[in-house]
């Protein structure tokens, strides 16, 4: 067995099992033993910007709720009182990235210039379009995947949300310009494409999603595990590797399958049934990221892009942590008005709300974080190997403003980029710096250049994109 390619077992009817990194069936290359697997990205999308610092019409002087106190080491003082203390646990391990600025191109409507250009760093293929905006070229998440997975496999879109909506619901990655991919709604099927499609379904043994309580997939590749184990090679570490790779993967199916049986099983296959409650859609994001940390623990994919919510997120009512209650919905807590706008009655607290939000988001990127933890390898865990990316769309509400949008980082790609710090880049200027992140997080994941060095062709060739020096370690 060669781990230069994906290692698969294959048993009843058809059924794949994509395996962790095996230290001990890996070529002994220098690359191999120091850093165990290839590095991937894993991209975690939120909308309408964050509650940090400004001056609103509506709530007066906002007070900073988001970021950490001041550049330089992440702690848990530095943290403290913030959305982001949330992920005090893994601060050493952060890349906090502030002041990215994305390109004011001319897309005719905010949420339309942040949520098509959060991944391309392009302009529309049409200017002024609003709602029926299109980006002018491709995702990153996508061509990851293109220049990088095994055997041409795409990279993962998984959304969670109501499929409608403002941009029509999933729309941050793209083949190219104009072509929007479709993406998985259900964590089902998204858990199917990693095990052969419809192998579930069409084998005898493991008929429907049901059946996932009495059947896992380790089942139908019994025979050819039990193979693998006999091999006299297998160290003991690569036992217990493969020990809690097996059993991270029934946990998943246990998962789904206990979703599934939910009265809200409609909602989870798409069908749009009480995908207007928040604590729905981040459960749903929440099974998404199990199925990609499968994903990028078996070489399925080195990429994945998990989008929350439509354009403007404007359906989903978040539970507010506090009362218990549901929320206003999203988009008008981010006006701080009940409005799409600048009219309609004020939200009483409405900054205060988006806070509640955004904590929401950090507990439900921490859930991704524990996952990818749990997956160890030789010289650390899948984490250390990877990086995971919470980005938004927009810096704040309601401004909706594409100043200081949001970037963090979990995992150093294998140590290319810094960790345990909280970085301003260029200062405090306005000029537009998003296509550099880019291309900077394109290169930590493995992109190269035809010459052999880091990417600097990311986006629209109108912009900087040269690869952020004060990011890499």
């Amino acid at each position: 067995m060669n781990m230069n390619r994906r290692l698969v077992l294959k048993g009843l009817g058809g059924a794949l099992l994509g395996l962790p990194w095996l230290e001990s069936l890996s070529p002994r290359s220098a690359w191999a033993q120091a850093s165990g697997a290839p590095p991937f990205a894993i991209f975690f999308r939120q909308a309408n910007g964050v509650a940090a610092e400004q001056n609103t019409n509506e709530v007066g002087q906002e007070p900073e709720r988001f970021w950490p106190t001041a550049p330089g080491p992440l702690s848990t003082d530095t943290l403290a009182d913030r959305a982001l203390a949330e992920l005090s646990a893994y601060a050493d391990r952060l890349l906090v990235v502030g002041n990215v600025n994305m390109a004011n191109f001319n897309y005719g409507d905010g949420h339309a210039r942040g949520a098509l250009q959060v991944l391309t760093a392009q302009g529309p293929v049409e200017q002024g379009q609003g709602g029926n905006s299109e980006a002018a070229g491709e995702s990153l998440d996508h061509r990851i995947g293109r220049e990088l997975n095994p055997g041409g496999n795409e990279s993962l879109f998984l959304y969670a949300g109501q499929t409608g909506g403002w941009l029509g619901g999933p729309c941050i990655s793209y083949r190219g310009p104009g072509n929007r991919r479709s993406a998985l709604t259900d964590p089902f099927d998204a858990y199917q494409s990693l095990t052969g499609g419809g192998a579930l379904q069409s084998s005898p043994d493991m008929p429907s999603r049901r059946s996932l309580r009495q059947r896992s997939i380790n089942d139908l590749v019994r025979s050819q595990l039990s193979s693998l184990l006999a091999r006299r090679e297998l160290s003991s570490v690569d036992r217990q590797r493969l020990d809690l790779h097996l059993s991270s993967v029934r946990d998943v199916e246990i998962s789904l399958a206990c979703r599934i049986e939910e009265a809200d099983q409609r909602a989870l296959q798409g069908a749009g049934d009480g995908l207007d409650d928040g604590d729905n859609v981040l459960a749903i994001a929440r099974l998404h990221m199990d199925v990609a940390a499968l994903a990028v623990a078996c070489g399925q994919t080195r990429s994945v892009a998990i989008q929350v919510g439509s354009g403007n997120d404007n359906s989903t009512r978040y539970r507010d942590p506090v009362t218990g209650d549901r929320m206003e919905n999203y988009h008008f807590i981010s006006h701080r008005r009940q409005s799409d706008g600048d009219s309609g009655d004020i939200i009483q607290g409405s900054d205060l709300l988006h806070h509640r939000i955004d904590l929401q988001f950090a507990q439900t990127f921490k859930h991704l974080l524990d996952k990818l933890s749990s997956y160890q390898l030789p010289t650390g865990s899948l984490l250390d190997a990877g990086m995971a990316i919470w980005v938004n769309d927009l810096g704040n509400g309601p401004a909706h403003g594409a100043r200081n949008c949001p970037v963090i980082i979990a995992g150093s790609a294998g140590g290319v980029l810094r960790q345990g710090q909280y970085i301003r880049i260029n200062g405090d200027s306005d000029d537009s710096n998003h296509a550099r992140v880019l291309n900077t997080i394109g290169s930590a994941a493995g992109l190269r250049r035809p010459d052999g060095n880091f990417i600097d062709d990311f986006g629209s060739p109108d912009q900087d994109r040269r690869v952020l020096d004060e990011l890499l370690a």
